[in-house]
C-alpha cells in the first residue's frame, strides 16, 4: 500500500470522505465501549446523536465541508472528568479505527498531530 498522501487533498478527501468518515466513527465506538475504562463514560449517551455529531465533527477537522456546531471542547467534556490517560487511549481507539479502514500510516501520523494539541481542552488541564 502507498503510505503517503496527495497534499493537494484535504485530510478529508484523503481517507475518501464521508464515507469513510462514518465508517471510522462506527470502528471508532465499537471499540470505546468495549473499552472498560472508556465504556462508563458513554452509559447515558444517546449514541445514535454522539455518533451524527462526531462524523461532523472529525469532517471540519481534517478539512471536509461541514460547519461544527457544537459547545467548545472545554465545555463539552467537563462533566466527564478525563484524564490525560484517557485522552490517549481515545486517540489510540481512532488510529486503530482508521487503520482499519485503511488510512495510510502517515496519514494517520498526521491526523494524530491535529488531536494531540486538543488534550488539554478535552483534559480541562491548565
Amino acid at each position: 500500500m502507498d503510505n503517503t498522501r496527495d497534499t493537494t487533498a484535504s485530510l478529508y478527501e484523503s481517507i475518501g470522505g464521508a464515507p469513510a468518515v462514518s465508517t471510522v466513527v462506527d470502528l471508532f465506538y465499537a471499540k470505546v465501549l468495549a473499552d472498560d475504562t472508556l465504556a462508563p463514560h458513554f452509559q447515558k449517551t444517546d449514541l445514535a446523536a454522539l455518533k451524527a455529531h462526531q462524523r461532523t465533527f472529525i469532517t471540519v477537522a481534517l478539512g471536509g465541508p461541514a460547519a461544527y456546531k457544537g459547545r467548545p471542547l472545554r465545555e463539552a467534556h467537563a462533566q466527564l472528568s478525563l484524564k490525560g490517560e484517557d485522552f490517549d487511549r481515545v486517540v489510540t481507539h481512532l488510529a486503530e479505527s482508521l487503520a482499519q479502514a485503511g488510512v495510510p500510516d502517515a496519514t494517520i501520523t498526521e491526523i494524530a498531530g491535529h488531536l494531540l494539541p486538543l488534550k488539554p481542552e478535552v483534559t480541562g488541564a491548565a
